[in-house]
């Protein structure tokens, strides 16, 4: 026991305030359980080979997949990730799915999220953050889908800021209007097809080169770098925990 990896007393008490009250039998230590989901993602293990130490496999996943249900990683991530520093980032990343996820990706009840693009059958993981590079929102989409899709699905939600860094694929009407309307500058330079030229700020965006560290740090995590998950819900709350452990309460 003392050789696993365990979210320090101080990381919980960050996140537990969320967990669900438990109802009869008391369940298993809450610490240990997210230890072992953690240590489970970031290896890109299979459940059963999860270490003995966190507790029985079948009780870290059975908690992983109810939580993800219920929510509760998303209520951390929004309690923990709601306040930015005035500047944001917006970009886009392909998630090879494994074949485990990709079979059958047509069917089903629950959306998969799962598409063709040129890397084969992707996911495209849609991100924005701050000016530190810490994730605020996410969002899943199929891996053929336009970096706008994500756009126009976040744009609603945008947090207070006063700049928003993007590459030229997000250089378009709509998107520089949707920013001016929220009083948000655009640091995007302007796609080598459009005529009409926009200013920005090539200093300010070199700063840019965090969303894309973010994205490195995040597919460090095996289950995030390569999709094993055929339900996105299921795959979007390993992200949002590898999110939460890595940017949100780390101590580093």
């Amino acid at each position: 026991m003392s050789d696993l990896l365990l979210l320090s007393e101080a990381q919980m008490r960050r996140i537990e305030g969320h967990f669900p009250l438990s109802h009869g039998v008391p369940r298993v230590d809450d610490r240990r359980i997210l230890s072992g989901i953690l240590f489970v993602i970031r290896n890109g293990l299979r459940w059963r080979d999860a270490p003995t130490g966190y507790g029985p496999h079948k009780t870290i996943y059975n908690r992983f997949i109810r939580w993800s249900r219920l929510g509760v990683f998303d209520r951390i991530f929004a309690d923990l990730a709601k306040d930015g520093d005035g500047v944001l980032m917006i970009d886009a990343t392909h998630i090879k799915a494994h074949r485990t996820a990709a079979s059958l990706f047509k069917k089903g009840l629950l959306p998969r999220a799962i598409g063709r693009s040129r890397g084969g059958l992707t996911s495209k993981l849609h991100v924005l953050c701050d000016g530190r590079g810490r994730p605020l929102r996410l969002l899943l989409t199929e891996g053929q889908r336009n970096d706008h899709i994500g756009a126009r699905a976040l744009a609603p939600d945008l947090p207070e800021a006063t700049v928003l860094l993007a590459d030229r694929a997000y250089d378009s009407h709509w998107f520089r209007q949707t920013l001016d309307d929220r009083g948000i500058t655009a640091c995007i330079p302007t796609h080598r097809n459009h005529k009409r030229r926009f200013p920005y700020d090539p200093v300010l965006y070199r700063r840019r080169h965090r969303i894309e560290n973010l994205f490195a740090r995040l597919k460090d995590w095996r289950r995030i770098h390569t999709r094993y998950d055929r339900c996105a819900d299921i795959f979007l709350a390993a992200v949002t925990f590898a999110c939460i452990c890595l940017f949100w309460i780390n101590e580093s």
